[in-house]
């Protein structure tokens, strides 16, 4: 690695994000709010979350489904704008660039995977264009020919054959289907993959197969990703580093062996408690207890006091801040208190 690329190996983060926030208005119509004399209601999706991902390195984002993984997803390539906070990517504002009229050239340094391979692929496109078409959006080809070699470069580099570019998606099973989907989010040669659950929808055998292809493609081309997952066992395989996230905030962000070696919050222990033990060592175990509240109406202080067994009186009225403990970042009162 020359100098000048290991300077930037360390430098700041390539994506940066600071106190994100969206809030979503689910109220019923105005006027069944005036019948039945009903407040607007809100759903705080994503709050307050702040976190940096380095060049090249994965950070993974965990949780229940509901607690705001996604919607920090779609916030971060510019699918929502944000209520409130900070992103930046390489060192700029990315919320404003992405709004600007000139943001293609942002878009094309930053692409997303989305998690139903049967859903984001255009049925009635052959594979060719559906690879093809960020290389037109972009101008990156100038002819038809080059088009066609660049889609077959990009099949060959996620195992498919040249031959699948005049196929239609529903001659792939599920796996492929996820296949063609990193080969069309690599067309613009990105350097930031946002990947929104891209395997809770294929077969475990099938799963290993697509994150081996993504960490082969990571390590080759010194991509930066963001992996968003319920599945902590495709979590341990894939992150350098591990936010876990409740109702829309982050409980706890640390590196990949630090969390699971030594889980700080209550949430982060029950989490992986909840992992079948195959090994059966006959540890104590903690199933995860309790369901998530309702996001219309959160709980106040810590949004897990419900379900905590270290909650006390505090825990109930003031929320924690995310602190910094022995290079981990936390948020929780008995935690911070030393009771855990």
């Amino acid at each position: 690695m020359s100098t000048q690329a290991a300077e930037r190996q360390t430098a700041a983060p390539l994506v940066e994000v600071d106190d994100l926030a969206k809030v979503f208005d689910v109220s019923r119509p105005w006027l069944n709010r005036v019948v039945e004399r009903r407040p607007r209601q809100f759903v705080h999706a994503v709050d307050g979350v702040s976190f940096g991902i380095a060049r090249g390195k994965t950070l993974a984002l965990v949780g229940e489904s509901g607690c705001g993984k996604s919607t920090v997803a779609r916030l971060l390539v510019g699918l929502y704008a944000p209520t409130r906070g900070r992103m930046r990517f390489d060192g700029a504002d990315s919320a404003a660039a992405l709004r600007a009229r000139g943001s293609l050239a942002l878009r094309r340094r930053m692409q997303m995977i989305f998690q139903d391979p049967y859903a984001s692929l255009n049925p009635r496109w052959k594979v060719a264009d559906i690879v093809g078409e960020p290389l037109a959006e972009h101008g990156l080809a100038a002819t038809k020919a080059e088009r066609s070699e660049r889609v077959a470069d990009l099949l060959k580099s996620v195992g498919l054959a040249r031959a699948d570019a005049e196929k239609f998606p529903h001659q792939f099973s599920g796996g492929q289907r996820q296949r063609i989907s990193i080969a069309r989010a690599l067309a613009t040669q990105p350097e930031f993959l946002v990947c929104d659950e891209p395997t809770s929808a294929l077969d475990v055998s099938v799963q290993a197969q697509v994150l081996n292809i993504m960490k082969d493609l990571q390590r080759n081309r010194g991509l930066t990703y963001l992996f968003i997952s319920h599945n902590l066992a495709v979590v341990r395989h894939v992150s350098d580093q591990v936010g876990v996230m409740y109702l829309g905030r982050l409980v706890e962000l640390a590196d990949k062996a630090e969390l699971f070696a030594r889980p700080r919050h209550p949430y982060t222990r029950m989490l992986l408690d909840a992992i079948p033990d195959i090994h059966m060592t006959g540890r104590a175990r903690t199933p995860v207890q309790g369901e998530v509240p309702n996001p219309l109406s959160p709980p106040s202080g810590c949004s897990f006091h419900p379900r905590c067994p270290h909650a006390n009186e505090r825990c109930k009225v003031e929320r924690p801040p995310l602190s910094t403990i022995a290079g981990v970042r936390v948020a929780c009162h008995a935690v911070t208190e030393g009771r855990i």
